[in-house]
């Protein structure tokens, strides 16, 4: 399967997976609806700048959008739960830091 096709079926599964339409992705994003549209249908691709901002506003690792569903194992379920476990490990480190800060600022 062609890499922009696998991208954009990717990308339309996450858009409606966290509630936007192509219309609320494409604002938050700072494209039209349009080029969302042909990205999400496979005759546009992506900038790196454009995937970077996509793949935060939904949430995602940039590389769950080039993983074919049909050739991986691994499912959805798994894939969320090691984000949520990597993004609850990374809350505990950064307050970690700060009551260390906060520690040797008062010595």
């Amino acid at each position: 399967m062609a890499i922009k096709t696998v991208l954009g079926d990717n990308l339309k599964y996450y858009r409606k997976k966290r509630g936007f339409s192509q219309e609320e992705l494409s604002e938050h994003a700072g494209i039209s609806a349009r080029h969302l549209s042909f990205i999400e249908n496979g005759a546009a691709f992506v900038s790196a700048e454009l995937l970077e901002k996509l793949t935060k506003i939904l949430k995602i690792s940039a590389s769950a959008l080039f993983y074919d569903q049909k050739e991986i194992s691994w499912d959805d379920t798994l894939i969320t739960s090691v984000d949520r476990l990597v993004e609850k490990e990374m809350v505990n480190a950064v307050e970690s830091i700060k009551l260390q800060l906060r520690y040797l600022s008062g010595l």
